[in-house]
């Protein structure tokens, strides 16, 4: 079971991001402050649910949540400050844009930057222990899964539709084939024996 706060503060946001480790597209973050009898029966870290689930909790998540938000961070900026900063800055700007100023941060994974004066605390796999992390983790990945699926039609032979920017052994042949896009991202290493590409 899921539990639905940490801090004991009524306004506690969750914020986790999706995409870190993919070769194209950007990193998505998302916040989420959820209401204290918040409940669903299958929510759970995204990671764990079927695409079907996850689409099926966005809209039960949007609608039932206090305030939420969804930042995307371009694969430039993700070259420009390097993904892990990436994803932290897409975290700020996700809890920046709420329309209710959260009380304290529970943030999935073991690396965050203080936000304001808020309290924040680290939560390792948190998406598979707090709801509103959780909830934030769905909303990041479907988010980024629907912005994937339109820029397959741009380049379909990477297959983003289905691999979402991840390096899969199809993602890889395509680079290998057709080179790389403006999607991706150029400072990750986009093939194993790659030393140096040429952009």
């Amino acid at each position: 079971m899921l539990k639905s706060n940490y801090s004991g503060c009524a306004l506690e946001v969750g914020t986790d991001e999706a995409g870190r480790g993919c070769l194209s597209g950007p990193v998505v973050a998302a916040a989420v402050i959820l209401p204290k009898d918040f409940s669903h029966p299958f929510l759970n870290d995204s990671k764990q649910l079927s695409e079907k689930k996850r689409d099926e909790l966005r809209p039960f998540i949007e609608e039932n949540a206090i305030a939420f938000e969804v930042c995307f961070v371009w694969q430039e900026e993700v070259d420009a400050i390097n993904v892990l900063q990436a994803s932290i800055a897409g975290m700020h700007r996700s809890i920046a844009k709420l329309k209710t100023q959260p009380e304290f941060i529970i943030v999935d994974g073991n690396k965050f930057k203080n936000y304001k004066e808020i309290p924040h605390k680290t939560i390792v796999k948190g998406d598979a222990k707090y709801l509103s992390i959780a909830a934030a983790s769905i909303l990041a990945k479907t988010y980024r899964d629907e912005y994937m699926a339109t820029i397959h039609q741009e380049f379909p032979q990477y297959n983003w539709q289905k691999n979402k920017g991840y390096p899969t052994k199809q993602h890889r042949a395509a680079i290998r084939e057709f080179g790389v896009t403006k999607y991706h991202r150029k400072s990750f290493k986009l093939l194993p024996e790659q030393l140096k590409l040429n952009f």
